[in-house]
């Protein structure tokens, strides 16, 4: 998919929830830490890995460390004995653990070794592809740069780890992905060539694309300029529009999920998630379960409905537009739980409060695409396309403008009217009681007369 792998950031926010992952609205509860399965050693391994098939991947990383001249022969049998007798031992020490205590290679080296070791070992269970490297990893796949020797060409291969082939659900899920985006022809998303297993490998064969990420651009310049992050946003909302056609929702959108050629082109990426609108058998098993990923995830797949909608993927293209323009995501938080709270319940800040240079235009798109309610965003990509268009333009956007400007001149004549209402009240209360003061002043007078007649009179017949 990619020439390089993506920076890793210090928190797991930015990745995909696991499979299975409670929401945090769910009763039962349940804690929305990625799930360690298989928790990796500090060479990168897990205790299974050593003990089923490590030997071999041990005999690879040796005969790459005599190769490269980072230690002799003698030194790397060494270690290999010894690696053996750890296993034994139950100590669970690898090969490459031994030669970095042994200051033959360093962790980083390591790192890089294990690597090229996992592409030769798996080259060889994967017929009619030569692996050429690591492109990346997540925490559900591993994805290589590879050859396809029938037709000469580039492609990457994402391998499903060992330690999940024995999951059902995650097997599944796997082959689910390769037909979801076997379904779309688009050059705005990343195409599929293949799934299938070989051996103990189950993979999926796609386009490679020879570029970089919109995370990597994020992290590299900090923020994008609006212009070139509308020129992108415009590429993945047709993209979208393609996917919603065709029953299709995402359910993933983010900048690690968008690729950029060295051509300029946006490809999205990464199916792993998406699920078709009309399989309401899905829908019912994933029920209160939150898919997707903490910072990007829209309200309605934090609480974990049945009834997703594309409505879904417009949010979290609109938080990923969000972070290009602004370069800081739309909600942060201490975790995963936090973050999406703040996705059901915070008040988003405008994208032009925080950055200034934004136009008034887009921050009107971003805050339509993000409402909470799903009924008050775009209808559909169609329609945010019609805005985005115009923003590119430098024009108002007809619809979000026309929706937050009309709801504005409502809650301005509303309040309006409560006031004139409260002056009328006023008014009339002042009337009322300018009447009784007239009254009693009046009152006041005739007595007065009264008692002055009256006084007169008893003066005169006195």
């Amino acid at each position: 998919m990619q020439s390089s792998p993506s920076p890793q950031p210090s928190r797991n926010l930015d990745e995909t929830v696991p499979v299975g992952q409670r929401s945090p609205t769910d009763p039962k509860g349940g804690s929305t830490q990625p799930a360690g399965i298989g928790d990796p050693n500090a060479d990168g391994t897990t205790a299974n890995e050593k003990t089923r098939g490590g030997s071999m991947v041990d005999t690879i990383i040796g005969r790459i460390v005599v190769d490269q001249g980072l230690a002799t022969s003698e030194e790397v049998q060494q270690c290999l004995e010894l690696a053996r007798a750890a296993v034994a031992d139950a100590n669970n020490l690898s090969v490459g653990e031994l030669l970095v205590q042994n200051e033959y290679i360093t962790k980083r080296q390591l790192r890089r070794l294990r690597d090229a070791a996992e592409a030769e070992r798996s080259s060889q269970q994967i017929p009619g592809f030569k692996l050429l490297g690591v492109l990346g990893q997540g925490a559900m796949a591993k994805v290589y740069k590879a050859k396809q020797l029938s037709l000469d060409r580039m492609v990457a291969i994402k391998v499903l780890p060992r330690k999940f082939t024995q999951s059902a659900q995650f097997v599944e899920r796997f082959y689910a992905e390769g037909r979801s985006a076997a379904q779309l022809n688009h050059p705005n998303i990343v195409a599929a060539y293949d799934v299938g297993k070989a051996g103990e490998y189950h993979y999926f064969v796609m386009e490679w694309v020879d570029g970089r990420t919109v995370y990597d651009d994020i992290v590299k310049n900090k923020r994008y300029s609006e212009i070139d992050a509308l020129e992108i946003v415009i590429q993945m909302a047709e993209a979208l529009q393609h996917a919603h056609d065709r029953g299709l929702i995402h359910r993933d959108v983010k900048p690690k999920n968008i690729m950029i050629t060295n051509q300029g082109v946006a490809k999205l990426a990464d199916m792993g998630l998406a699920r078709a609108v009309a399989d309401k058998e899905a829908a019912e098993e994933e029920k209160g379960k939150a898919f997707g990923t903490p910072y990007y995830i829209s309200p309605e797949q934090v609480r974990g409905e049945v009834n997703i909608t594309p409505a879904a993927d417009i949010y979290s293209l609109g938080a990923t537009l969000y972070h290009m323009v602004v370069g800081s995501v739309p909600f942060d938080g201490k975790n995963p739980s936090d973050v999406m709270h703040k996705h059901l319940k915070a008040e988003l800040v405008p994208p032009d409060h925080v950055n200034p240079r934004l136009s008034a235009g887009i921050s009107e798109v971003i805050e339509m695409m993000m409402a909470k309610d799903p009924r008050k965003r775009y209808g559909s990509c169609k329609d945010l396309l019609t805005d985005l268009r115009a923003v590119r333009q430098k024009k108002d956007p007809p619809i979000a403008h026309k929706d937050l400007g009309g709801l504005d001149l409502a809650s301005i004549a509303q309040a309006e009217r409560q006031a004139q209402g409260v002056i009328s009240e006023d008014h009339s209360a002042a009337l009322a009681q300018r009447g009784v003061a007239t009254w009693l002043f009046i009152t006041m007078c005739a007595l007065l007369v009264l008692s002055v007649v009256v006084n007169i009179v008893l003066v005169s017949r006195g």
